[in-house]
């Protein structure tokens, strides 16, 4: 099956790799858009958590409210200037202020998180399951579950995006890594509810 120029250059387009590798892609599967799509992509975030190691310190802080009630702040660093004056980036750092503004992450990353805040979930859930009557030997598998869950729903990076629930806030900023080809680090976030305080 032959591989159409229109379909190399997109799959370039929504991967950021060359028109080389995209057709290369494109070629192994025999033109299967989707599967070329899907291995580049893993290609990609591969390359993109190499490229997570380096200093970000460009970037942009962007601000989104919503109906006069809640405001947003973030910050997002890049490598260069060159990168946070793209459209992409601009989208991304703008799209990552409006799921703030939806979902209410208390959290960045869950290194965010205290030893102290963890231990005080741990036994709340531990409370709970020894007060439901839960095997002994099963508790320990239940609230390590439970705890990844409680988390997940409070840290950004791990929050189903709110335009696209079948994949992580952590996951857009890492096809935005492998397309920008540059880090891309969430620095800070603010969330302010009128009526609301902290």
């Amino acid at each position: 099956m032959g591989v159409s120029l229109e379909e190399v250059k997109k799959l370039k387009d929504l991967t950021g790799v060359g028109l080389t590798d995209a057709k290369k892609a494109l070629t192994e599967v025999d033109g299967d858009f989707d599967k070329a799509l899907e291995a580049m992509r893993k290609k990609g975030l591969t390359r993109a958590e190499k490229k997570g190691e380096r200093e970000a310190l460009e970037g942009l802080v962007d601000s989104y409210v919503h109906s006069g009630r809640i405001g947003v702040l973030v910050e997002v660093n890049c490598e260069t200037d060159f990168v946070a004056r793209t459209d992409d980036f601009k989208n991304l750092v703008h799209d990552i202020a409006l799921h703030v503004s939806a979902s209410s992450p208390q959290y960045i990353s869950s290194d965010d998180i205290s030893d102290e805040e963890k231990e005080r979930v741990k036994l709340e859930f531990s409370e709970k399951a020894k007060n439901d009557g839960k095997p002994a030997d099963m508790i320990e598998k239940i609230i390590a579950g439970q705890i990844a869950k409680y988390f997940a729903e409070k840290t950004l990076l791990e929050q189903p995006f709110i335009k696209n629930p079948d994949q992580t806030v952590g996951d857009l900023v890492k096809e935005h890594i492998a397309k920008l080809g540059e880090n891309i680090v969430v620095r800070q976030i603010r969330r302010i509810e009128l009526g609301v305080s902290e």
